[in-house]
């Protein structure tokens, strides 16, 4: 049956034994997009990009690329390409010779190779003279333009890439992040990206998909992730979370220890659970406020942590609760460790997650 589907993951599975390293996966990338799975390690992740891109066979289910079936294809002819994050550039080849050897393996002339091998180095903002350099003479930041140089000089529909920045410092990865999603935008060439890092994936993907055992629990944009996420796995992956337990009674009154919330409000943003979390993301908590529409919830100032041009601040709950804040250092709360606080919030800043 056709669609209009660029990537299509149809129920595929990828199982060892009893395990499911996969398990049932349906997913629709569209063409040009950058799409970015999240994951802690032995969720599927890469496992999941091994079935695209050839390097492991499916146990069941398919995989189409514009209406063709390609997870029947052998690897070296689909039009995939992996950039790994051991780069797998050549050493004893100079810059002009890595890039260059997709387009000799298609039988491409000498002059049109180094043509094509010189408009990737200006692509990727390399000097034309990198064409000579040795790789071992390369930087890690110019080792993972060449090997981005060298992906693309293949031209494939899609660019998968298994954790190419995590073995960097943290400066260079920062770059990096943001010429991968300039290059992206550039070429209009589909990105598949893996990662354990969640600020990578916000900074870089149209959409986020986030796996755990073998499943996706949820593919959405960043900035719904964030602040909807649809499971308390999500929620607390997604960065630092703070999370009350709640149950309604049989009066229908909202029981949430540490936590005082209307039951008609509740019930208003989530009439059809029983129980669930309160979802209250660190950043949206006030120290100060005059406007009555607030709750709010009082605690000690147990701890201060300064994050460069945040600060983040624990409060300990009377239930015994750990309520996280974070404020830009400009907001930064005048008050001694020890002392009582009160933290205001909006309703509307709260996400109700099923229990």
């Amino acid at each position: 049956m056709l669609d209009d589907s660029f990537l299509s993951f149809r129920n595929v599975a990828k199982k060892y034994g009893s395990f499911s390293a996969v398990d049932d996966v349906c997913l629709e990338i569209d063409e040009g997009e950058f799409f970015t799975i999240v994951g802690p390690s032995g969720s599927g992740k890469s496992s999941l990009i091994r079935l695209l891109v050839g390097m492991d066979e499916i146990s069941s289910g398919e995989i189409y690329l514009r209406n063709r079936r390609i997870d029947t294809v052998p690897a070296n002819q689909r039009p995939t390409c992996m950039v790994f994050q051991s780069l797998a550039l050549f050493p004893h080849m100079s810059v002009g010779e890595n890039i260059e050897f997709s387009l000799q393996l298609k039988k491409i002339g000498k002059r049109e190779c180094k043509t094509r091998a010189l408009e990737l180095l200006e692509l990727l903002q390399l000097p034309q003279n990198f064409y000579t350099k040795r790789i071992a003479q390369c930087s890690g930041g110019e080792r993972q333009r060449v090997a981005l140089a060298r992906a693309l000089a293949f031209d494939p529909a899609i660019l998968v890439f298994d954790e190419p920045l995590s073995a960097l410092d943290y400066r260079l990865r920062k770059t990096l992040e943001k010429e991968l999603k300039d290059l992206h935008q550039r070429t209009g060439k589909t990105f598949i990206y893996i990662t354990h890092s969640l600020e990578e994936a916000m900074v870089m993907s149209d959409r986020i998909a986030i796996m755990s055992n073998g499943k996706f629990e949820q593919i959405a944009t960043a900035d719904v992730i964030y602040s909807k996420p649809k499971s308390r796995f999500v929620a607390e992956f997604m960065g630092d979370v703070n999370l009350f337990k709640f149950t309604f009674d049989e009066n229908g009154s909202v029981v949430s220890p540490g936590l005082d919330i209307d039951s008609e409000v509740l019930n208003r943003l989530s009439p059809e659970w029983d129980n669930g979390y309160i979802m209250i993301r660190p950043e949206t908590f006030v120290f100060d406020s005059n406007d009555r529409s607030m709750s709010s919830i009082t605690g000690r100032l147990k701890q201060e942590y300064e994050l460069g041009s945040r600060i983040q601040y624990s409060v300990e709950l009377d239930s015994g609760d750990i309520v996280t804040v974070e404020k830009l250092r400009e907001d930064r709360l005048n008050a001694n460790l020890g002392e009582v606080v009160t933290l205001y919030f909006q309703i509307e800043n709260c996400h109700l997650i099923p229990g």
